[in-house]
């Protein structure tokens, strides 16, 4: 039996180190994300969802999300839109160092509706966290992004990291959705269900002998 979804947007480090800065968002398209991210803060705004504002900040002297510094400030697709509460964190996760866990909880909040950047770092590690916590959480796949990589592990693109651990949070951890999808769930009060890894390994296995 489905929980009623008792949600909080949570809008993770929209700056614009990601944007204009050192770490340019490529998948999906910087702009394409914002433009997402604005649509599912005036959604949740308009439902009475609550809606957390997360900020990474380093020291005044960091290479980047410098305190003071243009990089580490908020996007004005966020800074120009009202938000229930502000969180200042250093670390990966939303919940590590921070009062949202209690903040949530005062609230009642059964479901984390994540937004922001980057998928496979800052909104990963919150993810796994409120999981594992025992929260029920939605994943906004085109108002959040990756970028590329490259080290002695190997290289990924930006499409291929974003990809992946969409389809791997689908499997267990979070709900992936499009903005538009969770916005028709918001006002239908109704939750969005995530697979399982049985059936998606299933699948996997099914396209693996196919090709």
């Amino acid at each position: 039996m489905s929980t009623t979804p008792r949600r909080a947007l949570i809008v993770i480090d929209v700056q614009n180190e990601y944007v204009t800065g050192k770490l340019p968002i490529t998948y999906p398209p910087v702009e394409e994300s914002l433009r997402n991210v604005g649509l599912a803060m005036d959604a949740a705004r308009s439902a009475g969802i609550p809606v957390v504002v997360v900020q990474h900040l380093g020291p005044a002297e960091s290479p980047v999300f410098a305190r003071g510094s243009h990089g580490g400030d908020l996007h004005e697709v966020v800074a120009s839109r009202a938000y229930d509460h502000h969180i200042e964190k250093s670390q990966a996760s939303s919940f590590a160092g921070t009062d949202l866990a209690q903040w949530l909880a005062g609230r009642e909040i059964n479901t984390l509706s994540v937004i922001g950047y980057m998928t496979h770092n800052c909104d990963n590690a919150t993810i796994l966290h409120a999981s594992h916590a025992g929260m029920t959480v939605e994943f906004l796949s085109d108002a959040t992004g990756s970028l590329p990589y490259s080290n002695d592990a190997g290289a990924a693109s930006a499409e291929e990291i974003h990809r992946v651990f969409s389809v791997v949070f689908h499997s267990s951890f979070a709900a992936v959705q499009t903005t538009a999808q969770w916005i028709e769930a918001v006002q239908s009060g109704q939750p969005v269900e995530k697979d399982n890894i049985v059936m998606s390994s299933q699948r996997g296995y099914a396209l693996e002998k196919a090709a």
